[in-house]
């Protein structure tokens, strides 16, 4: 008798188990897993420069991580949710704010711990366009790398993703934007590395072409006089002052995607950085060298340069007519750069032309908490 009573609850052990699978192992295909492609708008410019049509190029998209609109929403939700910091104080976007051009406003950002970093946070607008290095150093070569970094940088977020993994698995929000993202079956398939997709995914979908500089280009509105004639010193038109900017920050991104050394930093030998850049990703030689940030939006991303030591345009375009400072990697076509008051105000205004205050304030790029 006893052992049939034995064989009895056994059976209903195993039944019960099959029929109530443990939480991390439940199925989540009761979920619509439907993926459906999200698009970039991408503008039809018609004003000519230098008899030249102006095109945004097609940004990269991995084949292993293209834009759906479920991976861009699970991605805003990881980049808004303090979920991802040691201490659920902070989130990527704690340092990358829409109102700031996805940047702080700072001139170095504090992590967590209330450390703060050595260099300035970077705006996100039309980051999917750069294909050549990301963070200033150029230290990440893909955003989905780069979304994995801050993480468990000690300074940032100062946590792991041993420790974030589990709290996304047993999350019910989570287990939904995953399964509506990659189509998961069970919560233990949430990883990392599709963690870091997701947020590539979002930090993709931040791009930004309607500002009055873009109109312009489709002809829907016209630039001022000192607004034209500052664009004309831009880009070195013919018959007036070079200021030497689209060598850098070229058309139609306003960034070449490169690295340079502009002069901010003194230093007698090429080993005397404060901060080396570049140079501690590849070679002694490009000590000094920064990422060439987009100018898009730069109205509203200061403080600026990769330390925030300079806190306004008027400083920026200060320190560009000054020839910079001495350093032996210094960039040459920072001595052939000469501006008076006129000049300076003309770029400027400029400057301002490029600034899409549409964009900060579009409901797909806020916070979803």
């Amino acid at each position: 008798m006893k052992y049939y009573v034995l064989l009895f609850f056994v059976g209903l052990f195993i039944s019960c188990t099959e029929n109530n699978p443990p939480p991390s192992e439940e199925l989540l295909t009761g979920i619509e897993y439907n993926p459906i492609p999200f698009d970039i708008e991408y503008p039809a410019y018609t004003q000519l420069i230098d008899n030249r049509e102006v095109i945004i190029p097609e940004m990269p998209i991995p084949v292993d991580n293209p834009l759906t609109e479920d991976g861009v929403e699970l991605g805003r939700h990881l980049f808004y949710d303090n979920i991802l910091s040691s201490n659920n104080t902070m989130s990527c976007a704690s340092c990358h704010l829409p109102e700031g051009a996805f940047t702080d406003n700072l001139a170095v950002s504090p992590g967590v711990d209330g450390i703060f970093g050595n260099r300035s946070s970077m705006s996100l607008f039309n980051v999917g366009f750069f294909d050549n290095g990301l963070f200033w150093d150029g230290r990440s070569t893909t955003l989905e790398e780069q979304a994995l970094l801050p993480v468990e940088d000690e300074i940032e977020l100062h946590n792991s993703w041993e420790a974030v993994i589990p709290k996304l698995q047993e999350s019910d929000l989570y287990k939904k934007l995953f399964r509506k993202a990659f189509g998961i079956e069970k919560p233990s398939e949430i990883n990392k590395t599709l963690a870091a997709k997701a947020i590539a995914q979002f930090e993709r979908s931040i791009y930004s072409f309607d500002s009055k500089f873009d109109q312009y280009l489709k002809g829907e509105v016209f630039l001022s006089d000192d607004e034209l004639y500052g664009f004309e010193m831009y880009i070195d038109a013919p018959g007036v002052t070079d200021a030497q900017c689209a060598h850098c920050h070229n058309l139609p991104l306003m960034t070449s995607n490169d690295y340079f050394n502009n002069g901010l930093q003194e230093a007698n030998t090429i080993n005397d950085f404060l901060d080396n850049g570049l140079g501690n990703v590849t070679i002694a030689a490009e000590n000094g060298f920064f990422r060439a940030p987009s100018l898009r939006n730069i109205e509203l991303s200061g403080p600026y340069m990769h330390n925030g030591s300079l806190q306004t345009l008027e400083e920026v375009i200060d320190h560009y007519a000054s020839g910079g400072k001495f350093s032996p990697s210094k960039d040459p076509l920072l001595d052939d750069i000469n501006l008076n008051a006129y000049d300076k105000f003309a770029l400027k205004q400029f400057l301002l032309t490029l600034t899409d205050r549409t964009i900060i304030n579009e409901e797909r790029l806020q916070s979803p908490f």
